[in-house]
């Protein structure tokens, strides 16, 4: 009877054990979108603003995440084919992404910015003033496409990081770059490229909403991450991290 007793609560647990294991999300994240994502190398784990959010969701929401470094153009690849299963990274809400991801509430907007090389004086106030010239944008990002179809530009080069724009503008191999404006502005503060500046009176033509994307059909994951962002946004939670990673917050 005893020798029963211990069988049935030995089973019970291994029954009860994996029930209450929290669920792990493999979450894609990219090493080069600083202040949103990107690699510290004195840990050599990807860190900010996306990946503090994120965590915090998934404290609040019951699931804990699993960072996985990949290039911003093979987020949504990876999620599709299941290989992730949330994006969280500088993308943005757009109609065509929307037909294959379904997207969080908007967490932070903002529009492209503009980098010349610092020996260039010009104020550029609208993308009509590099009528003619070869530019350069981040492979996968709204800007290039947006850039493409102006028809403005006798060349859009694209580039697989935003580093790799800054690099070419530093060295005048590029006449001028476009890209997410806060993660312009956190490089350039990092001193990096001394050679090239952000052109302050720019005014941005493609302004978007940040958001974390999960797969299509995905209605109970994305509810619980809408309802989580809500209360973090409430609580305070959300201005703190953008604080953290120097982003003012928004209304």
């Amino acid at each position: 009877m005893k020798r029963f007793g211990l069988a049935a609560i030995a089973a019970l647990a291994l029954a009860v054990a994996p029930a209450s294991a929290q669920q792990v999300l493999k979450v894609g994240s990219t090493p080069t979108g600083i202040p949103f994502t990107f690699l510290d190398t004195k840990t050599n784990t990807i860190q900010g603003i996306m990946v503090d959010l994120v965590t915090e969701i998934g404290k609040d929401a019951g699931f804990n995440v699993q960072i996985e470094p990949m290039q911003f153009s093979a987020l949504i690849p990876s999620l599709t084919s299941s290989k992730i299963d949330i994006i969280a990274a500088a993308m943005f809400i757009t109609p065509p992404r929307k037909e294959v991801v379904d997207f969080s509430d908007p967490i932070y907007t903002y529009g492209e910015g503009l980098v010349v090389p610092r020996s260039d004086t010009k104020a550029y106030a609208t993308q009509d003033d590099l009528k003619g010239q070869t530019v350069g944008a981040q492979v996968g990002t709204a800007f290039v496409d947006a850039l493409k179809k102006s028809g403005l530009f006798a060349d859009v080069k694209a580039y697989d990081t935003i580093p790799d724009i800054l690099r070419d503008v530093n060295t005048g191999r590029l006449k001028a770059g476009y890209a997410d404006y806060p993660i312009l502005a956190y490089n350039l503060k990092q001193g990096g490229f001394p050679e090239v500046r952000l052109v302050d009176g720019y005014k941005p033509v493609t302004v978007g909403s940040v958001g974390i994307g999960v797969r299509k059909g995905e209605t109970a994951l994305l509810g619980k991450i809408n309802a989580s962002l809500a209360k973090l946004k409430a609580n305070g939670t959300i201005d703190k991290i953008l604080d953290k990673w120097g982003l003012k917050a928004q209304g």
